[in-house]
C-alpha cells in the first residue's frame, strides 16, 4: 500500500478522521503553548531590559551636586555608594549582574534635577533612583516618581513630607528632622539653654528644619526667641548675625548648608556671642569643619548614621576598609554606603524578574534587619527605614566625638 498524505502528515496507513483531527488539534495546542511561553519570556525580558536590567548589568540613577557650593555633599554620598557597589561587583554582582551607578550633576539646582531625572528615566532607563540631596531638589520630582513609578532610595532629606504617609516609590534610610530636632532641643533644655534662636535657609530645606525645631520646642512649652534667614548658598549673613547676637540667645540652631553656616558662625563669634551652636545633619559635617577650622570647635551636630571613624561595630569596620581608611570617611559617605547596602538588599528580595515594581516589593520585604550596627525597618506600611539619631560635638583638631 502506498503511503498517503493527510492533514496528519505522511503515513503508511490511512488514519480515521477522528484520529487525524485529534492529532492535528494536539499539535496545534502544543504550538500555541510554545508560542505563548516564548512571548511571556520575551515580555519579561523586554520589561526588565527597559527598566535598567540587562543580562549583565543593573543600572541605577542619581542626580546630585558635583559642582557648586554643595558639591561635597553629592561627592561624599556618591563615594560611599560607589564603595559598596564596587565590593558587590568584585564579588560577582547580583545573580551575575554588575551594578552601574550613573550620576548626573545638578549643582543643587532644582531645574537641573528635574531635567536629570527625566534623562535618567527616559534615556538611561534606570531601574531606580538613588541618593538625591535636599528637599529643594527632591520635592519637585515627586510627581515624576509617581507618574513613572520609579523608586527613589536613600534621599538625603529630613523633610516630614517624605515621612508623614507612605509614599510607594520613596524609601528613606535616615531619621527625619523631627527626630533630629527633638534630640537637639532635649539636649539643650537639659543644660538649661532654653533661650533658643534659629538661623535657617529660606528654601524647602530650611523651612522643613524650622517646622521640626518649632515642633520640638512647643512640645517643651518653649518658643523660638528670634529668627534669622539667608537665601540658599548665600553668605551675606551679617544682618541675621547682628539681630540674633543682640537677642542674647543662649543657643542657636542652624539649618543651612555648610558655606552659609560657616559664614554665620564666624560672624556671630566676631560679634562676641558665646551661644551654643547646634546643627542638623544635612549641613555636611566634614565640609563645615574644613571651612571653619578651629572655629568649629564646640559645634554640636545631630547625625543620622553611627560615627564613621569608629571600628567598634562590624558595619563601621566594613565601611572603613572599603573606603580606604578614616582619612576618606565622612558621615555622608557612610550614609551613601548604608543606602547602597539597603538598595542591594531590596534587589536580592525582588524575585526572579527584577523590575521597578518587584524592587519596591523587595524593599518592603526587608522587614527589620541589623546591618551590623545600623538597623533598617521596612514594610508595606512603613518606608521610613531609620529613626536613629546621635549627637556629636566637634573637638580639637576637627575630631568628632559623641
Amino acid at each position: 500500500m502506498l503511503p498517503i498524505i493527510s492533514a496528519c502528515g505522511i503515513d503508511s496507513y490511512k488514519p480515521s478522521t477522528l484520529q487525524c483531527v485529534a492529532q492535528f488539534g494536539l499539535n496545534r495546542i502544543v504550538k500555541i503553548a510554545l508560542i505563548a511561553t516564548a512571548v511571556s519570556v520575551l515580555n519579561h525580558a523586554s520589561l526588565s531590559f527597559a527598566e535598567g536590567v540587562t543580562a549583565d548589568t543593573i543600572t541605577i540613577g542619581q542626580s546630585a551636586p558635583l559642582t557648586g557650593p554643595t558639591a561635597e555633599l553629592g561627592k561624599q554620598m556618591k563615594a560611599g555608594a560607589d564603595a559598596y557597589f564596587e565590593s558587590v561587583n568584585q564579588a560577582g554582582g547580583i545573580g551575575g549582574r554588575k551594578l552601574k551607578l550613573i550620576t548626573l550633576d545638578d549643582a543643587g539646582d532644582p531645574e537641573k534635577t528635574k531635567a536629570n531625572t527625566q534623562k535618567l528615566i527616559n534615556e538611561e532607563n534606570v531601574l531606580a533612583l538613588f541618593g538625591y540631596i535636599g528637599a529643594h531638589t527632591i520635592n519637585p520630582i515627586m510627581p515624576v516618581l509617581e507618574k513613572s513609578k520609579v523608586p527613589l532610595i536613600g534621599p538625603v532629606s529630613g523633610d516630614q513630607n517624605l515621612r508623614d504617609s507612605v509614599i510607594r516609590y520613596i524609601f528613606t534610610t535616615r531619621a527625619g528632622y523631627n527626630e533630629e530636632a527633638d534630640r537637639l532641643i532635649a539636649q539643650l533644655a537639659s543644660r538649661k539653654l532654653t533661650k533658643i534662636a534659629l538661623f535657617y535657609t529660606n528654601d524647602a530645606n530650611g523651612r522643613a528644619g524650622l517646622a521640626a525645631v518649632d515642633r520640638a520646642m512647643r512640645e517643651r512649652k518653649l518658643n523660638i526667641v528670634i529668627f534669622g534667614t539667608v537665601n540658599r548658598n548665600a553668605v551675606n549673613v551679617e544682618s541675621a548675625a547682628q539681630t540674633i547676637a543682640k537677642s542674647g540667645a543662649q543657643a542657636i540652631v542652624v539649618v543651612t548648608a555648610a558655606n552659609s553656616a560657616a559664614a554665620f558662625i564666624k560672624e556671630i563669634r566676631k560679634l562676641g556671642s558665646a551661644a551654643q551652636i547646634s546643627m542638623l545633619s544635612t549641613v555636611g559635617a566634614k565640609t563645615l569643619v574644613t571651612l571653619l577650622g578651629d572655629d568649629s570647635r564646640g559645634v554640636e551636630i545631630s547625625q543620622v548614621v553611627p560615627l564613621p571613624f569608629s571600628e567598634a561595630e562590624p558595619l563601621g569596620r566594613e565601611y572603613l576598609k572599603r573606603v580606604g581608611g578614616k582619612e576618606n570617611a565622612s558621615f555622608l559617605s557612610f550614609e551613601g554606603y548604608i543606602a547602597a547596602r539597603v538598595l542591594v538588599e531590596g534587589i536580592k528580595r525582588s524575585g526572579k524578574v527584577l523590575t521597578r515594581e518587584t524592587l519596591v516589593d523587595g524593599l518592603e520585604k526587608i522587614g527589620a534587619i541589623d546591618l551590623g550596627g545600623f538597623r533598617i525597618n521596612y514594610s508595606p506600611i512603613n518606608h521610613n527605614g531609620s529613626t536613629m539619631v546621635e549627637l556629636t560635638v566637634v573637638g580639637a583638631g576637627g575630631a568628632f566625638r559623641r
